[in-house]
């Protein structure tokens, strides 16, 4: 089914897309969002943004009630603020929460001090969310954008240019 929104922009849907990412990774931080079964839950979490691998990846403790609602209630949301530009963006997609020790060794930074003393500590896990679609308000302020963020390589779907701003990555 086609979602038909307002696109108010001059931007292609690959425009959009580039935007999206580029936002995100500017960003860092956004408030992270899942669900309990019962009720929606947000917290702010630093995000490491790599378009490359078409994910965006999470340092956490393993004791967080966000790992058991992300195991039961995989879709999640980030929501990305910069006020000062205007600029917000809304990415919605499937988490998964890992040990993946050799990744957290390449994302682990200095900044992850003031939680770990070093990227061994063995309370680290992985949130890795797959971006699939996303809302981009662009400055000044209005809503511009919506786009399907699927990669193309996992789903074999082809671009979808139509009236909207719906693409296919």
């Amino acid at each position: 089914m086609a979602h038909h929104t307002q696109q108010d922009t001059d931007k292609t849907p690959a425009e959009i897309i580039d935007r999206v990412w580029e936002l995100a990774e500017k960003m860092d931080f956004c408030m992270f969002g899942t669900w309990t079964g019962d009720k929606q839950v947000s917290r702010p979490l630093s995000s490491r943004v790599k378009r490359d691998e078409h994910a965006i990846y999470f340092l956490v403790s393993a004791d967080g009630h966000k790992n058991i609602e992300i195991e039961q209630f995989p879709n999640v949301n980030l929501n990305y603020a910069d006020i000062k530009a205007m600029n917000f963006i809304s990415i919605s997609g499937k988490a998964e929460l890992s040990n993946d020790r050799a990744k957290i060794e390449e994302l682990w930074s200095d900044f992850d001090k003031a939680w770990w003393e070093s990227a061994q500590d063995p309370d680290i896990r992985l949130i890795t969310v797959t971006p699939e679609r996303a809302e981009l308000w662009d400055s000044p302020g209005r809503m511009i954008a919506f786009a399907t963020m699927l990669t193309a390589a996992f789903t074999g779907a082809q671009p979808d240019f139509g009236d909207n701003a719906t693409v296919r990555m």
